[in-house]
């Protein structure tokens, strides 16, 4: 064995260190020999972990050398051949599961037979890039960088030097990394490590993988109906999601749903000289500033009526909401921010209500391209994230009422040379509903199990969040399976995820894996 050292600095509470431990010698010397007894404790879970990881950095960037856009059925079944033969290496029964539309991939392993299950959800797929976006060359070749203190810049490290050190402030840098690679190795990383040792679990183990996540997994909802037998479980673990801004492990017990629209402004037929034009062509650009803007008031509170009808939030559970950690002004500061929208006293509390975003907003071109024209068109994208309390076509009826009301005349593609005589303002609108929201209740068998095993390695130090403000595609293994839900969050909250130079700091790697195998060894009653 290579002598390695690794250097676990810590970033929470002085005498919190679920990683600092320096194991050099004692690696060196009890290597390959760990023979455990059942409930492993910290000192145990952390030793197993920190000799896996060098390994599992290994395995993590082999598997995102894979490029994963859903969208393209090579890359998918690329991506789907690594993982059936990464969970029939760890003597999983792997099997395809076809449907409508991407296939899905089945993992089972039955530990004890009489006692219950678990499923575990892994999303596979990752969003396209813009490889011009991207610090480094390849978006799909992962490296490691450390930040310059003088600088501030992310600097390139050879992958060698984690041989012999290891800051867990470094950095990968890959898409998928953080969303969702990292977690999945994480949690197969556990697994292996409980293979190695020869160690059974006292539930059994199902995983369902999804290759097209960020797609809205179109198909999941079918596919989930189609094969709720072969799903059957007590509980649905989620390996993706992001922590909580404190980057404290975190446990969330729910997510928003997602809606999304397209409106698009018409002006002129065609993009005219704003010279000769200018003061007699109307440009489309003010109207649709107009309409978008009356969509919020000056607090941030969208003003479409009965937009937020049915939510409710008790004293109960505000102050179980005031228990996560969250200093508001930092939090500000860190996103560069002086004023919050007007809907709840904390950032917990603001997520538990739906929101309206404009996520896009085109019309002709800026930059070195800036010509002088008024525009034929306003392109806006919406997103709406949703409770369990919202419902997505109420709201986007709700949206598409207050367009008309604005004196637009709605046209399904683009406008007929007899619309653009008739009506004064045309518009188009369409809509899109996305995955449902969810949320499982946080004092309950599941979150108390949860709960005994986070803080077996992490103390006090955890997280729980009745939602986050993502959406993830879980709400048909609940509504068909009836089993509750929890999100294992792993990756650093500053982590660019969808965006470029996505990254994961190894430090949340590494308590990614000790956290899994935390779970993967607590008796579920």
């Amino acid at each position: 064995m290579n002598m390695r050292r690794f250097y676990f600095r810590n970033y929470l509470e002085p005498d919190i260190k679920p990683y600092a431990v320096l194991m050099t010698g004692f690696l060196l010397l009890f290597s390959g020999v760990f023979t455990y007894a059942q409930n492993l404790n910290r000192k145990q879970l952390e030793m197993a972990a920190t000799e896996k990881f060098p390994e599992a950095v290994t395995e993590l960037i082999s598997f995102l050398a894979l490029p994963n856009d859903g969208h393209y059925s090579d890359q998918l079944q690329n991506n789907l051949a690594w993982c059936s033969k990464a969970f029939s290496k760890l003597d999983f029964r792997v099997q395809v599961l076809p449907n409508e539309g991407a296939p899905l991939l089945f993992a089972e392993k039955q530990y004890r037979p009489k006692n219950k299950t678990i499923l575990f959800y892994l999303q596979i797929d990752g969003q396209p890039v813009d490889r011009q976006k991207w610090n480094q060359p390849d978006p799909f070749v992962a490296v490691l960088k450390a930040k310059n203190a003088a600088s501030g810049d992310w600097q390139i490290m050879d992958h060698a030097q984690l041989n012999t050190d290891f800051d867990p402030d470094w950095r990968l840098y890959a898409r998928s990394v953080s969303d969702s690679k990292g977690p999945a190795m994480s949690f197969i990383s556990a697994l292996e490590i409980l293979k190695d040792q020869k160690i059974k679990p006292q539930f059994n183990i199902k995983v369902i993988m999804d290759f097209q996540e960020e797609m809205g997994s179109p198909y999941l909802t079918d596919a989930v109906r189609q094969y709720q037998d072969l799903l059957s479980a007590d509980m649905l673990l989620i390996m993706d999601g992001t922590r909580h801004p404190s980057n404290l492990p975190t446990l969330t017990y729910g997510a928003r749903g997602i809606a999304t629209a397209t409106l698009k402004v018409f002006g002129p037929g065609y993009a005219l000289h704003s010279g000769q034009y200018g003061n007699f062509a109307p440009n489309p650009v003010f109207e649709a500033a107009r309409l978008l803007a009356g969509l919020k008031d000056e607090n941030g509170r969208v003003t479409l009526p009965g937009f937020y009808d049915g939510i409710h939030i008790s004293e109960k559970e505000k102050i179980i909401l005031k228990q996560v950690p969250e200093d508001i002004e930092q939090l500000k500061a860190s996103l560069g921010i002086t004023k919050t929208d007007g809907l709840g006293d904390t950032y917990q509390e603001a997520l538990q209500f739906p929101s309206l975003n404009i996520r896009g907003l085109q019309s002709a071109w800026v930059g070195q391209e800036v010509r002088t024209i008024i525009p034929s068109e306003v392109i806006a994208e919406f997103d709406m994230r949703l409770v369990p309390e919202s419902d997505g076509k109420r709201l986007m009826e709700l949206l598409k009422s207050h367009i008309t009301h604005q004196g637009y005349h709605l046209v399904d593609s683009i406008p007929t040379e007899l619309d653009r005589k008739t009506y004064p303002k045309l518009a188009s609108f369409h809509y899109r509903l996305g995955s449902k929201p969810f949320r499982t209740d946080m004092d309950s068998p599941v979150g108390e199990f949860l709960n005994r095993a986070m803080h077996k390695v992490f103390g006090n130090q955890v997280v729980n969040m009745r939602t986050t403000g993502g959406s993830q595609p879980i709400a048909p293994f609940i509504n068909t399976l009836g089993v509750p839900a929890v999100s294992i969050r792993i990756p650093n909250p500053d982590n660019s995820i969808h965006a470029p130079n996505e990254n994961l700091r190894l430090g949340n790697f590494y308590e990614g894996i000790l956290s899994c195998l935390a779970i993967l060894d607590e008796p579920y009653p």
